[in-house]
């Protein structure tokens, strides 16, 4: 019976990987637009979730914070519905974070703490996903980063400023932590300790009512469920997609385009010469002059090791850059000396310089003529990428101006597809396996952003390569069925929800029972069902914790009840009721020197500094003042179940 209740309670999820990504840090990036203005209430959309100081958290930016974490999430587990992530808990996790988050921020605010630009600036640097072959920011791909996620330049930097500030913020609150020896042993004994107990099921299937219920009582029981069989928004996309090949012509680079790239570039087509240079620095003249005498015999390395000292080998260096790092003379000296020959002593910052010249490279200078192929290409990449982008203005600019899809596939002589009914994870409503082309992937949740149909839109699909214009041709709203087309699977459910209540009322007889000294196994029999036979256990705790998110949450329950308590607990979806009898409690026995003390303590700092992370949030949303709107909140649970 184990393993039946371990997968009653399975989930797609699972609460802990639901949860796992939603700190406070890894959400600043799904925290949105906070503002400042306003009081409860205002447009559809708009209204205020929560005041938090003097600023406010509008529901439109609670709502993308949860669509943004269930699409992260969807990154490892595709098939995690927006229901799912309610269902474990997800949306109460993400606008305690998202309130948080604001009151972090306003705490900064009032006192003085802050993020300057410069430092913003270095975080969007370190974006690999606007970062250009040469490393650097390229506004192109930049762009494109902030279109793919439904960004504003200003929204992105609003939110790695609160990202940034919760960090400074909240890094003190684990630092110094120590944790006695004497707390980890005794850690360490809960951890290892083994319980004995016995966990009872009683379905509710046993106790469903044999008779069928009138149409009119499963009409209004369906009425008051129906938000339990929502079949999410579908919205069928029309796309076509085409290639940089539609630039019939792009203008070759002229001449003057060339001598001006050459002429701009100078420096990095004149000869140059570099050398790789040994030095040893003595600290005096007389002991520099002293061992020049030496290395008459000797070699350089030689001379330096009987003085207990080491030569430095310089890489490949100009004589400007060895000027800077040196001193002129040295560089000079150096760069007018013959390979291999030893020179000095030359007076330096550090003290008396021995140099020797260990190889002398060379590169030689291009001409206008001789750099003209490596210009033109470039140039010519630089023209062909300066048109791509005006040409995707000018399709954008059309959309702008009121031309639909149609209009520009005919344009651009392209063809028009249009898919299935798609979910937001890229499924094909009602077809098991199918799913979104795969040229749609990058567009496919701003397709289910776009407030209507009928607005087109262009997007990369490949950078500077491959491209597609779309629109949203249908929206189908979240909406449950009529009754007719589940009726077997509501009169199915209709029978288990009164066989729940049945199941209760026995699971409640079984437990008073049990108080009173029966084994658990004779009070259920008493009952005279054939119910499933008690699981007896007999199990570390360590064995529980090996288990981690796929722990079975009854199993869970008699590790955290004391010895003797009987508890009961409800399956999920009205699927019965279990019995939770602990009979023994053995501490584990874990001497000083045990082996596993220091990841004991690890452990206990790691789940002491998340208290006082938590303190300190709670500190922080005290001094700036939380104030939410429960109604706002919860009108934007139930809009996003349905999606």
């Amino acid at each position: 019976m184990l393993q039946f209740f371990r997968k009653s309670f399975g989930s797609k999820l699972g609460v802990g990987l639901a949860m796992a990504f939603l700190g406070l840090i890894a959400l600043a990036f799904a925290a949105g637009d906070i503002s400042n203005t306003g009081n409860f209430g205002g447009v559809a959309g708009g209204d205020r979730a929560a005041t938090v100081g003097k600023a406010r958290v509008d529901t439109i930016d609670l709502e993308r914070a949860v669509s943004r974490a269930v699409e992260n999430l969807r990154r490892e587990q595709p098939t995690i519905t927006m229901r799912d992530f309610i269902a474990q808990g997800g949306f109460d996790q993400v606008v305690r974070n998202v309130v948080d988050l604001a009151a972090i921020t306003e705490f900064g605010r009032k006192h003085g703490v802050l993020v300057g630009d410069r430092l913003i600036d270095s975080e969007i640097a370190k974006l690999p996903d606007v970062q250009g072959p040469d490393g650097k920011v390229s506004d192109q791909l930049y762009q494109a980063f902030l279109n793919q996620r439904q960004l504003t330049d200003a929204q992105l930097r609003r939110e790695l400023r609160q990202s940034l500030l919760a960090r400074q913020l909240l890094i003190n609150a684990d630092l110094g932590i120590a944790v006695p020896n004497d707390l980890a042993v005794r850690y360490a004994a809960v951890v290892t300790e083994r319980r004995t107990g016995a966990i009872g099921l009683l379905p509710a299937a046993l106790f469903a009512p044999k008779t069928v219920p009138s149409e009119s009582e499963l009409a209004t029981w369906y009425a008051a469920n129906q938000a339990e069989y929502l079949r999410p928004e579908r919205r069928v996309i029309r796309y076509a997609t085409f290639t940089d090949a539609v630039l019939k012509t792009v203008p070759a680079p002229t001449e003057a385009e060339i001598a001006a790239r050459y002429n701009a570039n100078k420096a990095k087509y004149e000869a140059s010469e570099s050398r790789r240079i040994s030095q040893l620095i003595l600290p005096t003249e007389a002991a520099a002059k002293a061992a020049l005498a030496e290395a008459a015999g000797k070699s350089l390395d030689a001379v330096a090791s009987t003085k207990g000292l080491s030569v430095a080998k310089l890489a490949p260096l100009t004589q400007r850059a060895l000027a800077s790092q040196s001193s002129q003379a040295v560089a000079d000296a150096a760069f007018a000396a013959p390979q291999g020959k030893v020179l000095g002593p030359i007076r330096a910052p550090l003290g008396w310089v021995l140099l020797r010249v260990d190889a002398i490279e060379g590169k030689a200078g291009k001409t206008l003529d001789q750099a003209r192929a490596e210009l033109v290409a470039e140039l010519a990449v630089e023209k062909r990428r300066a048109a791509l982008t005006d040409f995707s203005a000018g399709i954008e600019e059309e959309f702008d101006n009121g031309s639909t899809l149609g209009d520009v596939a005919k344009e651009l002589g392209l063809t028009l597809t249009e898919t299935g009914p798609l979910l937001a994870d890229g499924r094909v409503f009602g077809q098991d396996g199918a799913t979104a082309p795969a040229d749609l992937a990058r567009v496919l949740s701003t397709a289910f952003a776009m407030e209507g149909e009928g607005q087109p839109q262009l997007a990369e699909i490949e950078t500077g390569k491959r491209f597609v214009v779309f629109d949203v041709a249908q929206i189908v709203p979240a909406a449950p069925p009529p009754l007719a087309e589940v009726r077997a699977q509501a009169l199915a459910e209709y029978q288990l929800a009164k066989g729940n209540i049945a199941a209760k009322a026995a699971a409640q007889k079984v437990e008073a029972m049990v108080r009173k000294g029966t084994d658990l196994g004779a009070a259920l029999a008493s009952l005279g069902l054939p119910l499933p036979p008690v699981d007896r256990i007999d199990m570390p705790r360590e064995q529980i914790q090996a288990m981690g998110q796929q722990t079975p949450p009854p199993l869970a329950m008699l590790f955290a009840i004391a010895k003797g308590q009987v508890k009961l607990m409800g399956a999920p979806r009205n699927r019965g009721w279990y019995v939770v009898k602990v009979n023994e409690v053995i501490p584990g026995k874990v001497e000083a020197n045990d082996a596993r003390l220091p990841d004991f303590r690890r452990t206990i700092a790691q789940v002491t500094a998340q208290e006082y992370s938590q303190a300190l949030r709670a500190a922080m949303r005290t001094d700036v003042g939380v104030k939410r709107n429960e109604a706002a909140i919860n009108a934007s649970k139930t809009r996003l179940r349905g999606n």
